[in-house]
Order: C-alpha cells, then structure tokens, then sequence
C-alpha cells in the first residue's frame, strides 16, 4: 500500500500546487493539515484552494467548521483519522498539506494524554483572568509548570490559561504529559515532505500574495467576517492579515499601515514555520524549489 503523504511548508510556499501534483501521481485525495483553513468564512485572507484547485483532487476539511468555534489539535486529529480511514478504503492515497507543525507532530509523535478541561475548572481560570489580570494568570502558570511557562510569550493567554487548567484539574503540569504520547500514524504508514525555500524568495512571493488578495477581495471578506461580531480571542480572529484589516474597518488603521503590518506578519510567521519545520521534521525529505514547475521535478524525483 502507497503510504499516507505529509506535505508540510511555510505559508505562501506552494503547498497546495504541490499537493495537487502529488495527488496526480499517487491517485490521492487531500486532507487540510492548517489550522486556519479549517475555518469557513475567510477562504481568500487563508488562501484556502479555490474551485479551479478543488476541481483538481477532491478536498477535504477546508472552511468546514463554523468560526465560533475553537477547534483544537485533538478534534482535528480525530477528523483527519477518519478521513485517512475513508480514503484508503477507498484505495485512494490521503495526502496531508498545511503549515501547522502542532498537526503534523501529532500524528508522528502523538497528543499528550491530558484529560478533559471541566467546565468548572475553564470558569475559574477565566474568572482569574477577569478578576486579577493576565499578570496573575502567569504568576500562576509558572506555580503549575515552570518549564513550559518560560517558553510562552507574555502576551499568550490562551496558552497561559491552558497550563493553568491542566495544572488545577489534574495536579501535574502540562509538561509531564509529553513523554505519554504515543504516534497516531504507524512508522511505516506515512511519509513527509517539507517544502523549504529561499527565505527571501518566499518573502517576496508572501508580499506579492497578500497584494492579490486584496485584489480578489479580502478586504470585503474580512468586512463581512467583521460583522459576525464574534470574540476577538477566537482563532479565526487571528488568521493573518484579519486583526490588521479589521483594525483598518473600525478606523484605527489606515489601509496601508494594515497592508504592511499584515505582510510583516505573515514573513514573521513563515520565519517561524521555517525553524520549526526544520527543527521537528528535520528528517522529513525537501523541496526547495519556489516555482511550481522545479517543485513539481523535485516532487516527482521523490516519489519515483
């Protein structure tokens, strides 16, 4: 059996292209693996693939969940799994594309084992929250899990909320679960590709492309994203370039300081995705070519 296909690389990189070819070679269907693409409502501010792309290869959990909701790595897992399971039944090889290593680590290495948050327990961290300031929820994260605290930025408080949920409800810090995990994918039942370009390259192509997407109306989208009035703390609030247009809607952004902020952003972002791409999936192979076409050599020489 051909096995499952990992397609991991920064934004802008050309992932879906290249997922598409490798679709052609391996008669596969394409699960989202970026944890922005998830969300309905933005499919051109998340350059989700478009209906020329879908028609390409059938596509699965893009701009599927409602962004009200705040999905996390263990809810994607299990719809990724059954969707893998779905596909190979049908004899057809699932490729996994996107820019979210939190994913790709959790069907490699595995979740940590960490029971359910109660609802009693999310209501008195947010009541912390409420009531004595994020100051007081770090002093209290770095009490549960002083490892793991010192490795979260100050301003992180949904990450910061989580150590101190997992510390109240179980009485372990987060971090002791890491050395449960277990791989949700079989060794042999998978391989990974890591796009990794030049830098600067994929920093042009990462302006360029935000260029476009105000052309193809991203602006308009985020407006009529914008009225839903949902809370700013949810993670579709965050995908690049929306808090900067929103910003621009309510009037404390002109259009052009939104447009750079929201591209420094995103090279941001990608610088990141690079170090961690490079760091976990170190032994994964590469293609480093930008253009589709080098891409699609490099590709094929990988999958013979």
């Amino acid at each position: 059996m051909t096995p499952i296909l990992l397609i991991a690389g920064p934004t802008a990189a050309g992932k879906t292209a290249l997922a598409i070819e490798a679709a052609r070679h391996l008669d596969g269907e394409i699960i989202n693996a970026d944890s922005m693409q998830i969300y309905a409502g933005l499919p051109i501010i998340t350059a989700c693939p478009d209906d020329e792309e879908r028609a390409a290869a059938p596509h699965h959990l893009f701009a599927t969940i409602d962004p009200a909701q705040r999905w996390s790595v263990g809810e994607w897992s299990q719809a990724a799994l059954a969707l893998v399971d779905e596909i190979s039944a049908r004899g057809k090889t699932p490729i996994l594309v996107g820019g979210t290593g939190l994913y790709f680590n959790a069907l490699t290495i595995g979740l940590a084992p960490v029971p359910e948050i109660s609802a009693e327990t999310r209501a008195r961290a947010t009541a912390l929250l409420e009531d004595e300031g994020l100051d007081a929820v770090r002093a209290e994260a770095e009490r549960q899990d002083p490892f793991s605290a010192a490795r979260i930025k100050p301003a992180d408080k949904q990450r910061l909320l989580r150590l101190v949920e997992v510390g109240w409800e179980t009485g372990r810090p987060l971090s002791s679960f890491h050395s449960e995990t277990t791989p949700l994918l079989g060794e042999r039942a998978w391989r990974g590709i890591v796009i990794e370009p030049d830098r600067q390259a994929l920093y042009d192509r990462i302006d360029l492309r935000f260029d476009l997407m105000l052309d193809a109306g991203a602006l308009e989208e985020v407006r009529a994203f914008r009225s839903r009035g949902l809370d700013p703390d949810l993670p579709a609030m965050k995908a690049l370039g929306v808090p900067q247009l929103i910003a621009h809607l309510d009037g404390t952004l002109d259009l052009a300081e939104a447009i750079e902020i929201s591209k420094r952003e995103s090279r941001r972002y990608a610088k990141r995705q690079m170090t961690w791409f490079r760091n976990q999936q170190a032994g994964w192979d590469r293609v480093t070519a930008l253009h589709k076409d080098g891409a699609r050599t490099q590709l094929a020489a990988l999958l013979g």
